[in-house]
């Protein structure tokens, strides 16, 4: 099993102490930062595999980080939130974080929620990837193996997460999915997370794939039930 190595960013010696010590403990290589400017520097000396990062930081914040720790490669990010609105934050600046926790949090969860991630990127490619047949629904056009989507021809910039949902969006168009499902098939049957990082990541693919992201034609809310994308 490969040691993944994680990237703490927390301006709480606390919460960087602490996560550092449970993390090291569940067998993970652990180094931890106070500041961006920090965390920068050690991005430029070190290969990680994943970033927790705290939104709030007293020389930057940590939308800006990931965007800038994104710049270079696709790292898996774990944002730790304190406010809620700052979800909304994410969602308006798509940062592209793939998951959200908010303070205070177990480290159980937290623990899940990394693994969850790290599954993301080290799973194996199947079968469907390997065909190599974009997958066409309406406007839109996605190709697994490359990794890009359309829609009306133009190139849709998207997370991974975001990329995840359209595909299993564009998989099954009229299909009514439960949030479980989506929660299950985009994040693992083992992810113990708050439905609000669904709710963001429906949001967040909404602005970027809707002509009025705030009156949806695509991906429609059913209530009491979860989703369905209609071409």
């Amino acid at each position: 099993m490969p040691t993944f190595h994680i990237l703490v960013v927390d301006d709480d010696p606390l919460v960087c102490k602490g996560l550092k010590f449970n993390l090291e403990q569940a067998g993970y290589k652990v180094a931890t930062a106070s500041t961006a400017h920090t965390a920068l520097e050690l991005s430029e000396r070190n290969v990680f595999d994943a970033a927790i990062l705290d939104i709030g930081l007293p020389d930057n914040n940590g939308l800006d980080l990931c965007k800038t720790l994104n710049a270079e490669r696709d790292l898996p990010v774990i944002f730790l939130t304190a406010r809620r609105r700052e979800l909304d934050e994410v969602v308006g600046l798509e940062v592209g974080g793939d998951d959200y926790i908010t303070k205070p949090f177990s480290v159980d969860i937290l623990l899940a929620r990394l693994r969850a991630v790290l599954r993301r990127v080290s799973k194996p490619i199947t079968q469907p990837l390997t065909t190599g047949k974009p997958i066409i629904v309406g406007p839109f056009e996605l190709n697994p193996v490359t990794h890009t989507a359309r829609r009306d021809s133009q190139s849709l910039d998207l997370a991974p997460r975001e990329f995840d949902l359209l595909q299993l969006f564009l998989s099954h168009p009229e299909r009514a999915f439960t949030s479980d499902e989506l929660v299950e098939s985009i994040w693992g049957v083992e992810f113990a997370g708050e439905p609000q990082v669904l709710y963001v990541q429906v949001r967040s693919l909404r602005v970027k794939i809707e002509e009025d992201p705030s009156n949806p034609k695509h991906i429609l809310t059913l209530r009491g039930v979860g989703y369905k994308f209609v071409p």
